[in-house]
């Protein structure tokens, strides 16, 4: 709640704390973990395409890790993911349209989840991909992030099924990204 009263505090018109902090907090609950999954970082999105600057993302890092400097903030521009991000080596991505457009293109379906603090103290959801993947412990590819190959990749570096042994994984499929 810290958080996400720290991310409303900034004032944007459309954001979300999301990814990580959202499904290691279901999926801990999921398997009875006694302790929370530690989290490399919080991941606070938001879509603003009248300011694509990488300072601007930098500048609302600072002013949470201000707020609460004992997390590790991340925050990210999701109308400026196409700058730098590709859906394959050599296939440019299209702009995002909005915040929930961002987030539905999140590695995995269980992923594409976020929430924010709306000013009546109301935690909010966006789940563009939708709950049932996140709440059911299923582990799968979403195909408009990447291809099999790097969900796979996914996979062994997050270590998934190690944290969360009572995941189901379901086996990702290759696919054609448009162009």
């Amino acid at each position: 709640m810290a958080a996400l009263g720290a991310g409303r505090a900034l004032g944007l018109s459309s954001w979300a704390i999301g990814a990580g902090a959202i499904r290691s907090l279901v999926w801990d609950r999921l398997c009875r973990h006694a302790q929370p999954t530690p989290l490399p970082d919080i991941d606070l999105v938001y879509f603003d395409p009248a300011d694509l600057r990488p300072e601007r993302e930098r500048q609302l890092e600072a002013r949470l890790r201000a707020a609460l400097p004992g997390l590790n903030w991340e925050v990210c521009n999701q109308a400026a993911v196409h700058l730098w991000g590709e859906r394959e080596p050599g296939r440019p991505m299209t702009p995002w349209q909005s915040l929930a457009d961002g987030v539905a293109s999140w590695p995995e379906t269980a992923t594409a989840v976020a929430a924010w603090l709306d000013e009546e103290d109301r935690v909010r959801i966006l789940a563009p991909c939708g709950l049932e993947d996140l709440m059911n412990g299923v582990l799968r590819h979403n195909p408009r992030h990447c291809s099999a190959a790097v969900f796979e990749r996914r996979l062994a570096d997050k270590r998934f099924l190690q944290r969360w042994p009572a995941l189901r994984l379901l086996p990702a499929r290759d696919y054609t990204p448009p162009r």
